[in-house]
């Protein structure tokens, strides 16, 4: 059964409210989802969302998931490869982009000013 998106026109974006942990993050870094059928369990769908880091705040492990990810660093900085003290990495700041496959280790991160990710997830559903 297929899964879609909602369709949305332009739509101004609160970045004042709205915002939450998501499950395994620290609690300085928050998403606000802008469009999301991503199902997980059934591994279909996509997912669209700003991620935020507040300044300091870092992850303390690699991630990996079963999906696409494409990460575009709006504004700030981004440390990728930090240790679990959030010592080292390599820095970049804004405009900076990636695309991972599935599967695909990478992280942890920190950000020392702070930053804003635009990220959309998806499954390719042709590949079932």
């Amino acid at each position: 059964m297929p899964m879609n998106k909602p369709h949305l026109e332009f739509t101004r974006v609160d970045m004042d409210s709205g915002w939450a942990t998501p499950p395994g993050y620290p609690a300085g870094i928050k998403q606000k989802i802008l469009a999301s059928d991503l199902d997980e369990t059934r591994k279909m769908g996509s997912r669209t969302r700003l991620l935020r880091i507040e300044p300091g705040v870092f992850t303390t492990a690699p991630f990996v998931h079963d999906h696409w990810e494409e990460v575009y660093l709006v504004s700030g900085d981004l440390i990728v490869g930090n240790d679990a003290q959030g010592k080292g990495g390599e820095s970049f700041d804004a405009p900076t982009y990636a695309c991972r496959p599935p599967g695909v280790y990478h992280g942890p991160f920190k950000s020392e000013r702070g930053c804003v990710l635009y990220e959309i997830h998806y499954y390719d559903e042709s590949k079932k």
